[in-house]
């Protein structure tokens, strides 16, 4: 660890408010985070937030649930990145932003998995691969490895670059953290996609076709973040990406809005219900059953 007396005694203090620069030590951000982009996506996860909760309250359904955590999540992020452009050497602010903006979208994707079993349980079983429970236990079990890897990852780098010492390997651990999400949300795409083209025939109803889209735009928002998280953290702290603002506010905060913010308008919680309406095959009757989702 590097030693705390070498640091200007400005910045000495982890919880320290040094607001000008400091010849010689750079922000930890490589700039000075912009307030109004802070308190902007500050009021929007909050509106997300607030939005799913209510839901959650409401409908107790598990994919409000978990887009209320991942709002949460984002909402404490980019209020470390608020508290940082007041006091942009507070290292406390820092570590705060980079340990929860690197794992929101995990709750993200989660709810989307989730998702996609409620569908199987709406058009059947025989149209999956997978069961709904095997979705949710396969992928949510990815998603947990996901977090933990980049949630230490993100902590170790940002001990290390607020001592000063080296953050490779912290940064490495995040990369691989993300490249398994990649490869988690792709594997998770291409059975969707299967799913649907075997179920196309059913004929869903209007209102879930909304839903589906909704499904697939968050999806590829939360991939293009991730697509960009990675190349940012291969680049290194110094990288070019890293070290300019603009391209985080539009490719890791504006896609992950739209991720969550998608599901407020077309809420699945509201649009599929807990019980369905099934035919069954062998007397076409109609019968009624619970997804448990």
């Amino acid at each position: 660890m590097a030693d705390q007396n070498l640091l200007p005694e400005a910045i000495r203090d982890a919880n320290n408010c040094q607001k000008d620069p400091i010849p010689g030590f750079d922000y930890p951000y490589g700039y000075r985070p912009s307030l109004a982009a802070g308190i902007v996506f500050c009021v929007l996860f909050g509106i997300a937030f607030f939005g799913h909760t209510f839901q959650t309250i409401r409908l107790r359904r598990w994919t409000s649930a978990l887009l209320t955590i991942g709002a949460l999540t984002e909402l404490i992020g980019w209020a470390g990145r608020t508290w940082s452009s007041e006091c942009p050497y507070n290292r406390n602010a820092f570590l705060m932003q980079i340990t929860t903006l690197i794992i929101g979208p995990v709750f993200f994707t989660a709810a989307l998995y989730v998702l996609l079993g409620m569908f199987i349980e709406v058009l059947g079983r025989e149209y999956s691969l997978l069961s709904a429970r095997m979705y949710t236990i396969v992928f949510m079990t990815c998603d947990i490895i996901s977090l933990v890897v980049q949630a230490v990852g993100g902590a170790m780098a940002s001990m290390a670059s607020g001592d000063g010492n080296d953050t490779k390997l912290g940064t490495n651990i995040m990369v691989t953290g993300v490249l398994f999400q990649l490869a988690a949300m792709t594997v998770f795409a291409l059975l969707t996609l299967d799913f649907l083209r075997r179920s196309s025939k059913f004929g869903l109803p209007r209102e879930y076709n909304k839903i589906l889209i909704a499904l697939f735009i968050s999806l590829a928002a939360i991939f293009a973040r991730s697509i960009f998280r990675a190349v940012e953290l291969i680049e290194g702290w110094n990288g070019y990406l890293m070290m300019h603002e603009t391209y985080f506010i539009a490719l890791d905060g504006a896609l992950m809005v739209l991720a969550v913010i998608i599901f407020l308008p077309f809420d699945p919680a509201r649009t599929v219900p807990k019980v369905y309406r099934a035919v069954k095959k062998d007397s076409g009757e109609l019968s009624e059953y619970s997804s448990g989702v």
